[in-house]
């Protein structure tokens, strides 16, 4: 079980530093990062299984003026973290998607990713979301983590799927999603799962 002082430094450490995977940095979101994350999430093939029909640099803005880093962490609190390529002396540094996370509370979390579309089918998520559990279950010791996703968006459930989360429940029409009653998944993964060997 990791000390306070432990899960504070870890904390801190994504907020100042990032993480790093093989291919990309997930970070906190720069302004820089806005104008490329309005114009894929604008578009209907990413809008599609989200809670948006259409994203303007606007709704980007104000998210990214809504959420303080300095807070990271703090229960039932949402954050944004980009995921973005690694730079080089030849190309620059470039947003691919983003990671959604919510502190529900001390010891829960629930997750979400985007991708944008000339990304998708690359192992982005798969990669992005490897690194964010191992982050969640070994530096900040949580218990669960949870992802609810549209019955029928299959790429997100094969991925979590994949990733070892358990389907725990199937939510009949109990969301009023863009004119029509949905269908939810809710997919769970506990520490002892992820740390098991």
């Amino acid at each position: 079980m990791a000390s306070t002082l432990a899960i504070s430094n870890a904390l801190q450490h994504i907020v100042n530093h990032g993480l790093t995977t093989q291919r990309f940095t997930l970070r906190p979101f720069q302004r820089a990062d806005l104008e490329a994350f309005s114009a894929y999430r604008a578009e209907p093939k990413v809008a599609k299984y989200q809670s948006w029909t259409d994203y303007s640099y606007r709704d980007a803005v104000a998210l990214f003026e809504n959420m303080d880093y300095a807070q990271f962490g703090a229960a039932d609190t949402w954050f944004q973290l980009a995921i973005v390529t690694a730079a080089s002396l030849v190309t620059p540094a470039t947003l691919v998607g983003d990671l959604a996370l919510h502190f529900i509370d001390e010891q829960q979390m629930e997750i979400g990713f985007t991708i944008a579309p000339e990304y998708q089918g690359q192992q982005v998520a798969f990669e992005a979301v490897s690194a964010l559990l191992d982050y969640l279950f070994v530096e900040l010791d949580k218990h669960r983590v949870i992802a609810i996703t549209d019955t029928q968006n299959l790429a997100s459930c094969r991925l979590l799927e994949k990733l070892g989360f358990r389907r725990e429940a199937h939510y009949v029409k109990n969301i009023f999603f863009k004119g029509a009653w949905g269908d939810e998944y809710l997919y769970a993964m506990l520490r002892e799962d992820y740390i098991a060997p």
